[in-house]
């Protein structure tokens, strides 16, 4: 088993081992999206052409386009969903390759000569922000366009009409991948062992698709 993870594979191997396994690693069960999770895919997807192409916005959509705007007055090459990988050598390489070990995919990048813009939007509460996420797409690109020595960075709340900025700069890139060592030795020892432990919580029943899981009742 080759170690190959995004943000989003990391953070579901933190909640647990063994639903990460299934559904990454032995593919034998497929994680259904919720409603929530359809919701921002078709949001995305709205914005992605409406950036790209021009394409009007739905009308339920329409009040995210001055948000919207409002970045693309930012100066640059602009990238929509760009895709970015790099390998354990942490040299960039193709998105799909069979080499990569990192991956994410930047729902809207700018880049300048030596500044970069990344931008993350969310359809969900703001509560709970999760920067950790823009500090790996970070390390993507600096890792990707070496010509950059600054990154602004943020979440986009899009129903709450909130932002959480962050900032970082070629400096800190050690800094950035000590704040995610403990987590990869972890999936990597996982791997390495073959070794999955669930992690019981309140999502196991209603959430978790691993229905052979004997704290899942979704399937008793």
């Amino acid at each position: 088993m080759k170690l190959q993870f995004s943000y989003s594979g990391l953070k579901k191997f933190i909640t647990c081992a063994r639903q990460y396994a299934a559904v990454k690693v032995f593919k034998t069960c497929v994680e259904e999206p919720g409603d929530a999770a359809n919701y921002g895919k078709q949001v995305h997807s709205a914005l992605e052409e409406y950036v790209k192409a021009g394409t009007p916005l739905p009308l339920n959509y329409v009040r995210f386009k001055a948000v919207v705007d409002e970045l693309l007055e930012i100066n640059g090459t602009k990238y929509v969903e760009r895709e970015i990988a790099i390998n354990d050598k942490h040299n960039p390489c193709a998105f799909d390759s069979s080499d990569y070990y990192v991956r994410g995919i930047i729902d809207l990048l700018i880049v300048q000569e030596r500044t970069a813009y990344i931008f993350d939007y969310k359809t969900g509460s703001d509560k709970y922000a999760d920067v950790r996420q823009l500090r790996l797409l970070a390390l993507l690109v600096f890792h990707t366009y070496p010509q950059v020595d600054v990154i602004k960075a943020g979440l986009i709340f899009l129903g709450a009409n909130s932002f959480k900025p962050e900032e970082y700069t070629r400096g800190d890139m050690c800094t950035l991948w000590a704040g995610f060592g403990a987590d990869i030795a972890r999936l990597t020892y996982s791997y390495e062992h073959n070794w999955w432990p669930e992690n019981p919580s309140g999502l196991c029943r209603k959430f978790c698709p691993d229905l052979s899981c004997p704290h899942n009742g979704r399937g008793r």
